[in-house]
């Protein structure tokens, strides 16, 4: 028998349970409510970690998403340190770490995702970092102001922000991936070339179309790094931003239906498979109208929206969750973008507003059927947030307004 009960149970203590919570209260919810998170701080901002964090300008009670006292204020009992071993869905009860029995209504699954993690040859040597949470961000720039040479391997958004922050901070450093340009995967070579460009002309070297073979050292920590094309880097650190993987053990346990993505079966308001039982976040996979199709986004922004998408079925509302995705980056301050997309990965050559050479343009890409799927801004304040607009409106624009710059590409 359960020790005790409450009305909502929210899984994980990052910006999806935060949001969550938050949400239910403004909603009006009455009943209690129980946060439960791993990590030993409060709900805190992650973009901040590979940004103004990792820089030093920001400090850590700046990363939190409300003060202390806040939870307290609203009634919301939070629970650091501490995970959630075992969901029945039946029962409707929760296993804590801390041994203790809860009985929960409604819950949220909101467990993230877990970083993807090399297995090559020198990957347990010291030096070798990964970022996810705030010790890691504190970890790495404690090597980075010690290290002469940093390697940072990937070319990700986090590869790429991590790269432009230490650089920023004086290091020597180099980046390592497969793709041919940085962010390629994400907006193709055309776009990738000038992030590429940006961090290489504030003396980041990139090398592309390789990737880490192995690490070595004197046998305790890192020294150098070996590519598979036989390139041999000397560094005294490395960062790993090789991606992350849904954090759906939980989920698997408690019998829950799992998604082709990894990611956890949600419906359109983001109910999984077990009645009651919602998900929201990196680890979530739901059915978008938007897409067209069942989708698992990873993003900080994303995750907010679905936690307060998923607070307002909890208490009943019935909404599918429709928000285009909005995504931003930014390097050291040397180049920001904004993205909007409502179609997944872009694919084809986009149209250019402004000139990618002077860095200042916004990229769009259209479907086949002439939609506009997706959207990227650099410099160019607005024109994303217009876009979204015509995203959400399943707007077919005309090529040649989106590359004229005196044009409005959203008629409010």
């Amino acid at each position: 028998m359960a020790e005790r009960g409450v009305d909502f149970l929210i899984v994980g203590g990052g910006i999806a349970g935060a949001s969550c919570a938050e949400t239910l209260r403004a909603e009006g919810a009455e009943g209690s409510i129980l946060v439960i998170g791993r990590e030993p701080d409060a709900p805190y901002h992650r973009p901040p970690l590979s940004k103004g964090y990792l820089r030093g300008e920001e400090g850590r009670e700046e990363l939190l998403i409300h003060p202390d006292g806040w939870w307290e204020d609203q009634g919301i009992e939070l629970l650091t340190r501490t995970s959630v071993m075992k969901l029945d869905p039946g029962e409707r009860t929760a296993r804590l770490s801390s041994k203790e029995d809860v009985r929960f209504d409604r819950a949220l699954l909101a467990t993230g995702a877990n970083v993807r993690r090399l297995r090559i040859e020198g990957a347990g040597l010291e030096g070798i970092h990964y970022l996810r949470a705030v010790g890691n961000s504190d970890a790495i720039r404690a090597d980075a102001d010690a290290a002469e040479r940093v390697v940072v391997v990937g070319g990700s958004y986090i590869a790429c922000e991590v790269a432009a922050t230490l650089a920023a901070r004086g290091a020597n450093c180099a980046m390592v991936m497969q793709e041919a340009t940085t962010l390629e995967r994400s907006f193709g070579a055309e776009v990738g070339s000038f992030f590429q460009r940006v961090l290489e002309e504030h003396g980041v070297s990139v090398l592309t179309g390789d990737e880490l073979e192995r690490l070595e050292g004197d046998g305790e920590r890192v020294g150098r790094a070996v590519t598979a094309g036989g390139q041999e880097l000397e560094c005294d650190a490395v960062v790993i931003g090789a991606g992350v993987m849904p954090d759906v053990m939980l989920a698997r346990q408690a019998g829950l239906e799992l998604g082709g993505s990894g990611g956890i079966v949600c419906s359109s308001g983001l109910e999984t498979s077990a009645k009651g039982i919602f998900a929201a976040g990196d680890a979530a996979e739901y059915d978008s109208s938007l897409h067209g199709e069942r989708v698992r986004i990873e993003h900080w922004e994303v995750a907010r929206e679905q936690g307060a998408t998923a607070a307002c079925n909890m208490l009943g509302r019935g909404v599918a969750h429709e928000s285009v995705p909005y995504f931003w980056s930014d390097l050291a301050g040397w180049a920001s973008l904004e993205y909007v997309s409502g179609g997944g990965r872009v694919d084809g050559d986009p149209v250019v507003r402004g000139s990618l050479a002077d860095g200042g343009f916004s990229a769009f890409w259209l479907a086949e059927d002439g939609r506009l799927s997706a959207a990227l801004s650099v410099g160019r304040p607005g024109e994303v947030e217009e876009a979204r607009h015509l995203i959400a409106d399943r707007a077919s624009p005309d090529p040649d307004a989106l590359v004229d710059p005196q044009s409005r590409l959203f008629a409010a």
